[in-house]
């Protein structure tokens, strides 16, 4: 009896240190796949920092130097953003966006270390710029995201989208479960800002903007376009307000596939749209210098690493 108790106690004993060697191991294969996995969720932090700049100065005046300072990390504040004229209504919207873009950068600076926000140039003429691109044609007068409701809603439609498709396209190829959980959070508000905004221009689709005699419809189906062949995807990832299905026209509020699921864009057709230049080697467009983090880097010319 005492000899079938001293296995047992032995056989006890075993299993538990391999059960501790199986969570040791399981704990060191999740910390592992996180430091893998911290490249795509640091490059996030690019549009977040867009994100929050654009909407903070849009609705509020001031950006994160105001509210966040620790959160900028001593990079430069964004060249040409300003206060815009909105509603009421409008404004208080955009400083909701504004406070949850804040709160992205915290959560994703409690995983990653991030870098310094980077140079960004949110000016009237950056947005023009893009503006007259989709348009085919240049716009008299310059179109200024900041002289009313209806131009800053146009000029956010660039926004929140580009960043969402981003987080489906890293999804599938996050291994850390605590990063997959983040960005499964981040990628239901960014969401729920782009579909507010769509929302909020599809009550506009008909109206034509002031001075230029194109409907709001119009302008995000050109947007749309000019996001596509700039991501050079080889497929539709983009949808305007209002398309024709079936030789019918229809409303469009919610992008999707053709299961009304959402797109998915990688991070080198992100590159390609947000330098508005088509190449995710040749910066421009709302980052005069480049993004930044090691996935954007990768591809930049050693000049400007």
């Amino acid at each position: 009896m005492v000899e079938v108790q001293s296995v047992v106690g032995v056989v006890v004993v075993a299993v538990v240190v391999v059960l501790m060697n199986v969570e040791r191991a399981a704990s060191a294969m999740e910390e592992w796949n996180c430091t893998k996995d911290e490249g795509l969720l640091e490059f996030a932090l690019n549009l977040e920092y867009m994100e929050a700049e654009w909407f903070l100065n849009g609705a509020l005046g001031y950006g994160l130097d105001q509210v966040a300072p620790n959160l900028a990390m001593g990079g430069p504040p964004p060249s040409g953003a300003r206060i815009a004229n909105l509603d009421p209504f409008t404004r208080d919207l955009i400083s909701q966006f504004a406070f949850q873009e804040f709160g992205h950068l915290r959560a994703i600076k409690e995983r990653v270390k991030g870098f310094p926000r980077p140079h960004m140039d949110l000016s009237g003429g950056a947005f023009a710029k893009v503006m007259d691109e989709a348009l085919g044609m240049t716009l008299v007068p310059s179109f200024d995201p900041y002289s009313n409701p209806i131009n800053f809603l146009l000029a956010s439609y660039l926004v929140p989208y580009v960043g969402l498709t981003g987080y489906v396209g890293s999804l599938p190829n996050l291994q850390c479960p605590s990063f997959r959980k983040l960005v499964g959070g981040l990628l239901a508000v960014e969401s729920g800002q782009d579909a507010v905004i769509r929302e909020m221009l599809y009550e506009k689709a008909r109206l034509r903007v002031v001075p230029y005699g194109v409907t709001v419809a119009a302008f995000t189906s050109r947007i749309s376009s000019l996001r596509n062949r700039l991501g050079k995807a080889g497929s539709s990832k983009d949808e305007g307000l209002i398309v024709e299905r079936e030789g019918r026209v229809r409303g469009n509020v919610l992008v999707g596939d053709e299961f009304s699921l959402a797109y998915a864009r990688s991070p080198e057709e992100i590159l390609r749209i947000v330098y508005g230049s088509g190449n995710e080697s040749v910066v421009g467009g709302f980052f005069p210098r480049g993004c930044d983090g090691k996935v954007a880097r990768s591809y930049l010319p050693p000049a400007l690493h």
